[in-house]
This record gives C-alpha cells, sequence and structure tokens, in this order.
C-alpha cells in the first residue's frame, strides 16, 4: 500500500465500515456463534447479506468459520485475534449508540 494519501480511517471503514459488518462482529464479541443464532442476532439482514458479509469478514481476517463434519452441518462464526482488537471499537460505538437514545 503506498504511503502517499493513506489515511488510517479510510483503511479502517473499508474493513469494518458497511452497515452490517460491526453488527455481526459486536455479536461475536462474547464468543463463537452458530451460523443461525448469529443471523438472528442482526433479524433486519438478509440471507444474501449475511453470506456476503461472513465471506468479506473472513477474507479480511477479521472471523474465523468453522464447520464441523455432521449431519445437518453445524457452522460456527469466532472472531479471530485480528478481530478481537476491535472490541474497544465496538463497545465505544456501542455505547455511544446507547448514549444518543437517551439523549
Amino acid at each position: 500500500m503506498s504511503t502517499d494519501n493513506y489515511c488510517p480511517l479510510h483503511y479502517t471503514m473499508n474493513l469494518i465500515g458497511s452497515k452490517w459488518k460491526p453488527l455481526v462482529l459486536f455479536h461475536l464479541l462474547k464468543g463463537p456463534l452458530r451460523s443461525g443464532i448469529l443471523q438472528k442476532k442482526v433479524p433486519e439482514i438478509s440471507n444474501k447479506m449475511f453470506t456476503q458479509t461472513v465471506r468479506e469478514l473472513e477474507k479480511d481476517g477479521l472471523i474465523t468459520r468453522e464447520v464441523f463434519p455432521v449431519v445437518p452441518p453445524k457452522v460456527e462464526y469466532a472472531l479471530s485475534a485480528r478481530g478481537k482488537s476491535l472490541e474497544t471499537i465496538l463497545k465505544a460505538l456501542d455505547q455511544w449508540g446507547l448514549d444518543a437514545t437517551k439523549a
């Protein structure tokens, strides 16, 4: 990556700046979740957007995906070490939203 016009915030927003990524990451802060449970924690997200979001987060190294060899298939998502490094940011955003709704 060129350092000309490099903006760390731009880089961060490219990784987590979509509508759904911060929500998915936030819900994984407490630990791994099965795919269906994670999707239910973000009820407004469509199946297509959920799949796209977790694939992008996995590609960017923010979450891990584990497939268990059982029938029916069991898929579990968890934060990677890189994803866990976002905890302070995600909790601050959550607190800001809580404070803003009280104002």
